[in-house]
């Protein structure tokens, strides 16, 4: 790949990263403006323990969101936010058809999977050891090929 290719990646991994993480926060907060009564429909839908549920799945799409965004520990947070709209999608959106029903949690879910492994290089994550490249010491010494 160029290293216009890769800036360009970069750049659009950003652009979708600040997206569906906004979009993580924005329903978060969303649930946060009315906990009692996002635990109500939580527990109208048979989601267990429905107060500790809400205020879970609120503080997962609220700070997963603004990892997302940031670029923070994106392994955990994208799995994390997939995994929360694999409950919405098994709870709140069962039986329902895909458009109309559950498409934008599908969406959310698969892009933030997606983003949590490949987040660009405009990710906080790079400026830490785990997201730092790697050489390794003896291939840069090991001889091209044995003759």
């Amino acid at each position: 790949m160029t290293d216009r290719s890769l800036r360009i990646s970069d750049v659009t991994a950003l652009l979708a990263r600040i997206v569906v993480g906004a979009t993580f926060v924005a329903h978060g907060l969303d649930k946060a403006a009315d906990l009692e009564g996002t635990a109500g429909f939580f527990g109208s839908v048979g989601i267990p323990f429905p107060e500790y549920s809400a205020l879970l799945g609120t503080g997962v799409e609220i700070i997963g969101g603004a990892l997302l965004i940031l670029g923070l520990v994106l392994p955990a947070a994208g799995p994390v936010l997939a995994a929360q709209m694999a409950v919405a999608i098994a709870t709140v959106h069962a039986g329902q058809p895909l458009v109309g029903g559950y498409e934008l949690p599908l969406v959310l879910g698969a892009a933030a999977l997606a983003l949590g492994f490949a987040g660009g290089r405009f990710a906080l994550d790079r400026l830490l050891p785990w997201g730092r490249t790697r050489t390794r010491p003896d291939a840069e010494a090991a001889p091209a090929g044995n003759s």
